[in-house]
């Protein structure tokens, strides 16, 4: 199968885990070397209203990824990551 990273940004990221929406992929680390993907990119989880500034992006190793469906990418994470 494949896919675009454009088709891939348009697909929720959620945690199977617990349940949780996680945002959309915004970014990628590639081997350059390779042309392997090593992990998909979140942006960090926004805080009250802005007043505490952006986090840390959150990265998700390709290994974590269970599954790419149609409409959403599960993967699979401790429950306290990205919050």
């Amino acid at each position: 199968m494949q896919l675009k990273a454009s088709e891939l940004r348009m697909r929720d990221v959620v945690n199977i885990a617990d349940g949780r929406k996680l945002g959309y992929i915004y970014d990628l680390d590639v081997d350059l070397q390779t042309g392997r993907i090593n992990a998909i990119i979140l942006p960090a989880p926004q805080k009250i209203f802005n007043f505490f500034g952006r986090g840390e992006d959150v990265q998700i190793p390709i290994e974590k990824i269970k599954k790419i469906g149609v409409d959403v990418i599960l993967v699979e994470l401790s429950p306290t990551v990205g919050t």
